[in-house]
């Protein structure tokens, strides 16, 4: 782990996950060994594998040949887009090159290239069961799941998180599609995109013209990929006409810099940010700031853009991230997203007044979008770290170090209050005064971004908080950060690490995936037995997420105001 993120106390992926939601751009830990998950071939329920000729669907771009698991048709892997190495680095996404047999649409495809992850804890490996992958740059890819290739069925797009910077579509066990078409009836899609210093370093003062939009790149291959939705999602029997864009941490971050970004209209109708969104994006010229100092650094004359073209990608990430870590302020990031203050540079999107021409979510929320129904939520642990064991002397003290003696007092003792049954070590996970994710930030942002969707006066936007406290490892890790994916897609067997697979589980799950698939059907997420109302500024109504499902006005309101002062 580098030096930058020693002294701000960060574990990587904390930093950045803060460089998405917080504007933090952050340099990465060194490279480690891979984490493999070791239920990469787990399945969710009995069934059988076969690879029948009825599983081949047809694309503008030929015939991808699927597989069926358990009655569900899946497709690994299908390009949307060219390869993006060597010329095609830093411009936007090319078409793939049609093909005449059958593409084997069989396995998950490459990860961008990225720094692989560094883990603080046995506890956190095992609850999280992460997968790294292989890497390419040949990456634009996505995957599909539908319960069959006819029919109009809503169709769910999840962008995953990591920041702007690492993380794939298949980082977590959670994020597997089967379940939600075996049981929800609806097609699910998940991709893969441009990351880090290859997804959003401006080059355009290297290469020229040709490069306008290079520092949003990583941005403009998520249009490419709804665009190919919108144009082959019928042939998997999905409708381009009810598109639901969601995402988690950085993935949340993504679906609201799409909202606010013009190539992107018309192409989702309903929209999702879970644990994220709202970033505070720095500006172009702080971005060509970054491009200037990797040249001056790599020794490269000024308009050298052949050379990084050819440059091995390790090599390129690690000279953006010390170039970052130069021209970032010292001292640790903000704490959490939507903080105020001059945004950092890094591997985020840019406010280019062309690509991207606003700080969606951050400073309004967008007009253009203002049509698309939205949820937004967190979970109550976003802050877990299983390394941390703070004693509650020790905790106080570090709240006292961030907030003061008087709301570090105050802090404490709203949550023992409303928390009496839990341990002072899951108590600090809401809120640890230490830099990186807090759950009562969090919740502050949740409101924010209600609130300016709610400012525009058009579609509705539905608030969410999720408290469910697993029972793996006695309880402590709460409902950490990335938590509720393993619940709103249906994953809880798969996720049995995290989730233990309880009866409470389950029934829990079987609700969370049904409002996200009803959400995704009529832009309404209410269930039978289950009424969701919309959210606004002066009630903050919220669905609560627990064993007893409920709504209710500002779930720890008191608390989090604390840290607003």
């Amino acid at each position: 782990m580098s030096e930058l993120l020693k002294r701000a106390g960060l574990t990587r992926r904390e930093a950045l996950i803060l460089s998405a939601t917080a504007g933090a751009g952050l340099v990465a830990g060194r490279p480690s060994a891979a984490s493999d998950s070791v239920k990469t071939a787990a399945h969710q329920e009995p069934g059988n594998v076969s690879t029948p000729r009825s599983a081949i669907a047809n694309t503008r771009y030929g015939k991808v040949r699927g597989f069926v698991d358990g009655g569900v048709f899946t497709f690994k892997g299908v390009p949307y887009g060219d390869t993006t190495a060597g010329a095609n680095r830093w411009l936007p996404a090319k078409p793939p090159k049609p093909w005449t047999d059958e593409y084997p649409a069989l396995i998950y495809w490459a990860n961008c290239p990225q720094n692989l992850h560094t883990w603080t804890s046995p506890e956190q490996t095992f609850i999280q069961d992460w997968d790294d992958g292989w890497q390419s740059e040949d990456m634009l890819r996505l995957n599909i799941w539908t319960p069959g290739l006819t029919g109009k069925r809503p169709v769910m797009f999840y962008i995953h998180g990591g920041g702007f910077s690492f993380g794939s579509s298949y980082e977590l066990p959670s994020h597997e599609g089967a379940q939600m078409a075996r049981h929800h009836d609806v097609v699910q899609v998940s991709v893969n995109h441009r990351l880090n210093i290859l997804g959003f370093f401006d080059v355009s003062e290297i290469g020229g013209s040709a490069y306008e939009d290079s520092a949003n790149v990583g941005m403009t291959d998520l249009v490419a990929a709804l665009q190919w939705v919108r144009d082959n999602i019928e042939n998997f029997g999905g409708d381009p006409d009810r598109v639901m864009i969601y995402g988690q941490s950085g993935g949340g971050s993504k679906v609201t810099t799409l909202m606010g970004m013009p190539s992107a209209h018309g192409l989702f109708h309903r929209a999702a940010a879970q644990s994220g969104g709202g970033g505070n994006s720095p500006t172009r010229e702080q971005q060509k700031e970054v491009a200037r100092q990797v040249m001056k650094d790599l020794g490269l004359a000024a308009n050298d853009i052949e050379s990084l073209q050819k440059m091995e990608w390790s090599k390129l990430i690690a000279a953006g991230n010390a170039a970052v870590a130069k021209i970032n302020p010292p001292g640790p990031p903000m704490m959490g997203p939507g903080a105020p203050g001059k945004p950092r540079v890094g591997w985020s999107p840019c406010v280019d007044g062309k690509v991207i021409n606003m700080r969606a979510f951050f400073d309004a929320a967008p007009e253009i979008s203002k049509d698309v129904p939205m949820l937004i939520g967190s979970v109550s642990e976003e802050g877990n770290r299983m390394s941390q064991r703070p004693t509650e002397e020790e905790w106080h003290a570090n709240l006292t170090k961030t907030y003061g003696e008087e709301k570090a007092t105050a802090i404490v003792a709203g949550l023992k209050k409303a928390y009496p049954q839990k341990k002072i070590q899951t108590l600090s996970y809401m809120c640890s005064g230490s830099p990186g994710l807090n759950g009562l930030s969090m919740r502050n942002n949740v409101v924010k971004m209600a609130r300016l969707k709610h400012a525009l006066n058009a579609a509705p936007a539905y608030a969410y908080y999720f408290t469910w406290q697993t029972p793996i490892l006695d309880g402590v890790p709460g409902a950490w950060h990335t938590a509720d994916l393993q619940f709103c897609f249906d994953n809880t067997k798969r996720c049995e690490q995290g989730t233990g697979n309880t009866p409470e589980a389950q029934a829990l799950a079987k609700k969370m995936a049904g409002a996200w698939a009803a959400f995704a059907a009529t832009g309404n997420p209410s269930i039978p037995g289950l009424t969701w109302k919309p959210t606004d500024p002066e009630t903050n109504a919220t669905m609560v997420w627990d064993n007893q499902c409920r709504m209710a006005d500002d779930p720890d309101g008191e608390v989090r105001k604390i840290i607003l002062t």
